[in-house]
């Protein structure tokens, strides 16, 4: 169960976070190299031409522009090193907050031409931040952020496999095809870029709250610099806000928009020109003179007091990375270096929170790591379209399994004819619906044949049947499915008689992993044979589910049994019902609409308590007509091969795929599927004359209604004839003795509740115990008025009720099972049978866990195989 929850939460922010977190990673890894991107598109302005003359000082560079430009107010100057390199001026700009960097020759103090593409980069960093909308943008991407940690770990986890080798984690595998191959490619590229991720996720974390960036100080050991102190955490920065900017506090204090209390007015005035000459003349001399090092770039500040002291920074010839600046503060009066702080001498910690935006992105760890740091950045989309593609493949063969389960239908069966046991191990659903497929061909031939999951098949099945079929796929490296691992660890170690016992085994596997290719089919096979089981036919192999060789499975079961077998699929048969009345069950409720549906045969029909109405939705007038007009046919227009009227076509038809032109009415008929159908609870017996269902109705994003509860609850029109077919829901089925029920519910899960608590009233059987849970007692309470009257009569022994809303703590129906623990076991050992209807998501989950808490997983499965635990959920 934690494995499954967990893999619910992982597609889901899949698909709902992939999107967001595939921009940061573009833009970041554009971003990552903006400098490196900015000098080869600016060459002109980072590179200059070396003339027979030395680079001008910083002293020379700030008196040239005093004299042609005495409005120009700077911040910083920066000499490079390199002879081609240019300088670089900070000057004071309105609403620059660092500044705005000039680039100039360092040999003559010509300005060069404008950096091209800052502000793009400025974008870029703005749409990777806070996806260009400020604070709600950057807790969107702060959220997604932490759901891609969320990603790495359960994806490590939920991908953790039963046998470890480096190829199986490492490897891609390109002979894959299919799911297969989607799949090997978003894991193994998954599990390759989870450090990267891991890295980028917890350092970009610390732009976007506050109190992460307090737990990132506290858990390396280092004391947060006061922001006195971070304003001064060196002028050099990345971008436009690049080398040769000053700190924070002085360009405030260059343009006065600091406040920091009452200054002499000496401090106020600051330094004459000849004064700030003076110092930088000094400073350069006298520092480079004792500084005894070699540096790629030199930053001197323009001083602001007479305090006889310069702040610099400065790189060295081959720094860590891009911000591993080293700081210090020349005394020019004394002509000594007061501080020098070196990079090198820091701690490791003290770099990382010092350095944040290297180690973000890369280049703290050096150019190899930034790379592939870049390089795993940019193929973020990966991971979002085969997340996607799997999602998708995943529903739809959740989709054909549902359609295979639904499919067998109530023939006449021959009697002498004796039964056979389909079984199936599945891990994807193939299986499971190859096995029901089986089934509905042999019942079509007239043979009785049930279905039942690997890990539900008892030692006591395999000897009371004579007639087994077996579907068996292998997963991973050779193993059985995960449900059915249980069988081959507790029954295949026996030894049994098996030698009454005629059989058949369907292998599904990959040839892509030809050591393992349908190994847990073999071992079934093989530990048949061994228990002396005849084999009807040699084991058939299935290569990634080949139709040829399904059919190969059919042709050889029918060989051997001599039975005429069709085709594994079938078209459903509607019949035709009359929608007699629809009331609103919860006027003014927190929740949904939820409606009671009355529908009426028009032929005799008979069905059980439990069972389940399949409904085939229809399109509403509205809905066709907007397709037709969109697609220019006429009214009434006929069409060939059936000589309809194309509305009549169309009522049943998917009308939201886009269309291919079409040549007439046939053709755009073959591109339109049918509708997928529909099913729902039964709340009613046939003795009460009416099928009642309870639909809640559903709408997506875009406020439209689902296609079966809109259908029914508002585009159908009373008196109108409904689609609809009985499929027996035989697991569900109620008891035919007097034993206690206790039945739990909750939604529109009341519905198969009703019909198991009315067949038993009409037999006269008391000893009932229903617990429903919903919203609000005074608008929620379906079918209140008669609950109440069963209640009130003894028909309903205990009722228990739980409305979520009525109070501050919401209440469960897991929680009054908890709270009725004792008499929950009492009824059980009473030999009471449980019944639960409803929601999967939450109710049906939470109530299976209450339930194996008070009662024990033991005997929840033991429950399970005498019939007395049974659930209809959605």
């Amino acid at each position: 169960m934690f494995k499954k929850i967990l893999f619910q939460l992982h597609w889901f922010f899949g698909i709902s976070a992939g999107l967001i977190l595939s921009l940061m990673g573009i833009t970041g890894a554009l971003y990552s190299y903006e400098q490196p991107i900015q000098k080869w598109l600016n060459a002109d302005s980072y590179t200059v031409q070396v003339p027979n003359t030395p680079k001008m000082t910083p002293a020379e560079i700030y008196q040239h522009f005093q004299r042609t430009d005495a409005s120009i107010k700077i911040n910083s100057i920066t000499i490079e090193s390199e002879a081609s390199a240019s300088s670089t001026v900070n000057i004071v700009k309105d609403g620059a907050r660092r500044g705005y960097n000039m680039m100039i020759n360092p040999y003559d103090a010509t300005v060069l031409p404008e950096v091209k593409g800052r502000e793009f980069f400025q974008f870029v960093q703005q749409l990777h931040r806070n996806l260009t909308v400020g604070p709600i943008g950057k807790q969107i991407t702060g959220a997604c952020t932490l759901i891609l940690i969320y990603f790495l770990l359960s994806g490590l986890y939920l991908r953790w496999p039963k046998k470890h080798s480096i190829k199986q984690w490492f490897a891609v595998k390109p002979q894959l095809k299919g799911r297969n191959f989607i799949w090997d490619l978003h894991a193994v590229i998954g599990t390759w870029v989870v450090i990267f991720y891991l890295v980028l996720a917890c350092t970009g974390l610390y732009w976007s709250y506050g109190w992460w960036r307090d737990g990132m100080f506290k858990v390396l050991g280092v004391e947060r610099p006061q922001p006195e102190m971070q304003a001064n955490a060196g002028p050099k920065a990345q971008g436009s806000e690049a080398k040769g900017s000053s700190t924070n506090a002085q360009r405030a204090e260059s343009t006065g928009s600091t406040s920091e209390g009452k200054k002499n007015p000496s401090e106020k005035k600051g330094l004459a020109p000849e004064q700030i000459s003076y110092a930088l003349t000094q400073t350069w001399t006298g520092f480079n003179q004792k500084i005894a090092r070699e540096y790629s770039s030199l930053t001197l500040n323009i001083p602001k007091k007479s305090n006889g002291t310069v702040e610099l920074t400065f790189v060295d010839a081959v720094p860590q990375h891009e911000r591993a600046r080293n700081k210090a503060s020349y005394n020019y009066q004394t002509t000594s270096i007061e501080k020098l702080e070196l990079y090198e001498d820091k701690k490791l910690n003290e770099k990382i929170m010092t350095s944040m935006l290297p180690v973000h992105r890369g280049s703290f760890f050096g150019p190899v790591y930034q790379f592939f740091a870049m390089l795993s950045s940019l193929i973020m989309p990966l991971f979002f379209v085969t997340g996607w593609m799997l999602y998708l493949k995943r529903r739809k063969q959740k989709r054909l399994t549902q359609e295979a389960r639904q499919s067998l239908t109530a023939v006449s069966l021959d009697p002498n004819a004796s039964p056979w046991l389909v079984i199936y191990a599945s891990q994807t659903g193939v299986s499971e619906q190859l096995a029901w497929r089986t089934a509905t061909s042999l019942q079509e031939a007239r043979q009785p044949a049930s279905v039942k999951a690997l890990q539900h098949v008892t030692v006591d099945d395999l000897k009371s049947n004579g007639q087994i079929l077996l579907v068996a796929s292998t997963y991973g490296t050779g193993e059985a499915p995960d449900l059915a691992a249980s069988f081959e660890k507790k029954i295949m170690t026996q030894t049994l008689d098996l030698s009454h016992v005629r059989y058949a085994v369907l292998a599904l596997g990959s040839q892509e992993y030809p050591e393992t290719f349908c190994s847990f089919g073999h071992r079934l096979d093989t530990w048949l044979k061994q228990n002396t089981a005849q084999a009807l036919f040699p084991l058939i192999e299935v290569d990634n589910a080949n139709a040829q060789a399904i059919q190969q499975w059919n042709q050889a079961l029918a060989k051997s049994t001599k039975l005429e077998l069709q085709a594994m699929t079938i078209e459903k048969t509607f019949d035709q019902w009359q929608l007699k009345q629809r009331t609103l069950l919860n006027p003014n409720s927190l929740g949904a609409p939820a409606f009671n549906i009355e529908l009426q045969a028009t032929h005799d029909v008979q069905w059980q308590a439990g069972d389940i109405a399949e409904i085939q939705p229809a399109n509403s007038q509205e809905r066709i007509h907007a397709f037709m007009q969109q697609h220019h046919i006429a009214p009434h227009a006929i069409v060939d091969t059936t000589q309809q009227c194309i509305e009549q076509m169309l009522w049943d038809r998917d009308l939201t795929i886009e269309v291919e032109p079409f040549a007439n009415l046939d053709h755009l008929l073959e591109q339109l599927p049918r509708l997928p159908s529909r099913e729902y609870s039964i709340a009613s017996i046939p003795e009460q004359h009416v099928l009642r269902l309870v639909i809640r109705q559903q709408s997506d994003a875009q406020g439209q209604l689902g296609l079966g509860s809109g259908w029914l609850t508002a585009h159908a029109q009373v008196g109108e004839q409904i689609a609809m077919r009985i499929r027996t829901n035989e697991s569900f089925h109620l008891i035919s003795d007097n034993r206690p029920v206790i039945l739990i519910g909750n939604g529109t899960g009341i519905a198969g509740l009703m019909s198991l608590l009315s067949a038993r009233i009409r037999s006269d059987f008391t000893q009932n115990w229903l617990i429903f849970g919903e919203r609000q007692r005074e608008h929620d309470f379906f079918y209140q008025s008669t609950v109440e009257a069963w209640q009130n009569t003894g028909m309903l022994k205990r009722l228990d009720l739980a409305f979520s809303r009525d109070q501050a703590e919401k209440v469960y129906v897991h929680h009054k099972l908890r709270e009725q623990a004792n008499e929950l076991r009492t009824w059980v050992e009473q030999g009471a049978v449980i019944y639960v209807c409803g929601s999967i998501q939450g109710m049906a989950t939470d109530v299976d866990q209450a339930l194996q808490d008070i009662l024990g997983e033991a005997s929840i499965d033991q429950l399970k195989q005498e019939g007395r635990y049974r659930r209809d959920v959605y």
